[in-house]
């Protein structure tokens, strides 16, 4: 009779173990699912994709004919990959390259041709995407399942030395200007031009930031000197965007990120970090093995004279992996995590470069299919959804919404 009780007892004790089990394993949260729940729920923006330039480097600027970008097509951004990972409000890159700077009239005259294209995307594929002036705008295409086309302007050089520009590109639909690039130019100084020709801000450039904060252009402080930052931060009246920056802490010596105090300047400022997706904006390593990569293609060209750009982008990705220089999600969530623990989760956005940082994507975060992965990471970490909708637009939003009010354009 003992024998039974005690076989008894251990087959319900078993049952009940394997009850416990099962229940345990169906309550476990699948993140994987949520995320691709809330990619589609959540207006998604992007601080920075370099589209615009990318077309115009493959002609199509030249010929006035686009690729279908309604299907897939190379790159990082077509209208299928921005579906799937839940994009809305990609802001197109304006990209003006500091070379143009040497020739008056060479910069504006580039903007012009790359802003007709972006509203040439919205003509030729007017069921796929739409501009967008406001967040308002991005909302009722939102709700019409439209992707929205706001614009920035990478590098001020654009406006030239007329002050009367920023308007007119305000009327062509630019809505944040990044003062310079990679060189100094006549508004400031670039945290990658080691000249330091103004000590941060010239003149004219202090008259720029003004008139860009009265017409309702937000002040981007991407690719600037420290000194400009912070000049900046003592003038504005209105909160400011980094739109493609990340975390300095993990890329130790590298001025193109923002350090912890910047960040917090720019937190008491209202603004927001839109945190950059390349690999060497995410990883000291990466970094580093960039530099020696300078060196692989030098001797890679020299052994393959004549070699095409795309035999060339074969042996690099070869390179890349066998030398462990790819960044991961993981790292792009860790510069998300440094911000909001350092000054909250009011201050951070995405800004991926994609289509302007090359090969140097982070492995699961190749194109803009892949938000949901990143949105993944961060309710694995413990992130609520309203932190999320924050770091996916409402940030940014309240940023865009406060320099067009202040200017009187909301």
């Amino acid at each position: 009779m003992r024998q039974l009780v005690l076989v008894t007892f251990l087959a319900s004790a078993v049952l009940s173990g394997c009850k416990k089990t099962q229940e345990s394993t169906s309550s476990a949260p699948d993140y994987k699912a949520q995320a691709e729940l809330l990619a589609k729920k959540f207006i998604i923006t992007d601080g920075h994709i370099d589209l615009p330039y990318r077309l115009a480097e493959e002609g199509h600027m030249t010929s006035g004919e686009l690729p279908d970008l309604s299907e897939l097509v190379n790159g990082n951004f077509d209208y299928v990959k921005a579906s799937e990972g839940g994009l809305d409000a990609p802001f197109m890159s304006i990209y003006i390259p500091a070379s143009l700077q040497k020739k008056s009239g060479a910069s504006k005259a580039l903007a012009d041709s790359l802003i007709t294209m972006v509203e040439q995307i919205t003509t030729t594929f007017p069921k796929h995407f739409a501009l967008a002036s406001g967040p308002s705008d991005v909302q009722r295409n939102f709700e019409n399942g439209l992707v929205s086309l706001p614009m920035g302007m990478e590098n001020g050089s654009g406006i030239e030395d007329d002050l009367e520009n920023v308007k007119y590109f305000f009327d062509r639909g630019i809505r944040y200007v990044t003062l310079t690039h990679s060189k100094d130019n006549l508004i400031c100084d670039s945290s990658y031009d080691p000249s330091r020709t103004w000590n941060g801000l010239s003149p004219f450039g202090r008259e720029v930031v003004k008139e860009m904060n009265a017409q309702g252009i937000m002040v981007d402080i991407s690719h600037v000197s420290d000194s400009t930052f912070y000049q900046v931060m003592a003038m504005t009246n209105v909160p400011c965007i980094a739109s493609h920056s990340s975390v300095r802490k993990f890329t130790s010596g590298f001025e193109r990120n923002m350090s912890d105090d910047m960040i917090r300047k720019l937190a008491a400022n209202n603004g927001v970090i839109q945190i950059n997706f390349g690999s060497t904006f995410l990883l000291h390593k990466s970094r580093l093995k960039y530099d020696t990569l300078k060196e692989v293609k030098k001797e890679f060209m020299a052994q393959n004279p004549g070699a095409s750009d795309s035999v060339w982008s074969v042996y690099e990705n070869e390179w890349m992996e066998s030398n462990d220089f790819f960044a991961d999600v993981k790292d792009a969530t860790d510069h998300i995590d440094h911000v909001k623990n350092l000054v909250g989760i009011d201050y951070v956005a995405f800004g991926s470069d994609y289509d302007g940082v090359g090969n140097s994507l982070p492995t699961r975060l190749k194109t803009t299919a892949d938000y949901p992965k990143l949105i993944e990471e961060l309710l694995i970490r413990g992130y609520s959804e309203e932190d999320i909708e924050k770091i996916c637009n409402k940030n940014v939003f309240r940023v865009w919404n406060a320099v067009l009010t202040a200017a009187g354009k909301n």
